[in-house]
């Protein structure tokens, strides 16, 4: 069961961002940017937390779904992970643009 925080998701971000991005890293990912209703600054207290994420050569052999539930536990929202290629291309570009550096 994930814990509330009682933070805004921006500022959940910016408070756990180190912790972030060593659980990236731990399943071998990097380059971590946000996406979806967290970048456009429409998301609220229901929102979910949308990653982008480019995955390395020795990654987790539970990748995506170890990254998604350690991220879910660390900050107590539902996660989606996705890389570029799991993209479907009708959103790539649009996922692309808004896309923001965590």
């Amino acid at each position: 069961m994930m814990k509330k925080t009682g933070l805004g998701i921006e500022e959940l971000l910016a408070d756990k961002r180190e912790e972030i991005l060593a659980i990236a890293l731990k399943h071998g990912a990097y380059n971590i940017r946000v996406f979806g209703s967290v970048a456009r600054h429409e998301a609220n207290s229901k929102s979910d937390i949308d990653f982008l994420v480019d995955m390395g050569e020795k990654h987790s052999s539970w990748f995506p779904v170890g990254l998604i539930q350690d991220l879910e536990d660390l900050l107590g929202r539902e996660v989606d992970v996705a890389t570029e290629k799991m993209l479907h291309e009708r959103i790539r570009d649009r996922v692309l643009k808004e896309a923001i550096v965590l």
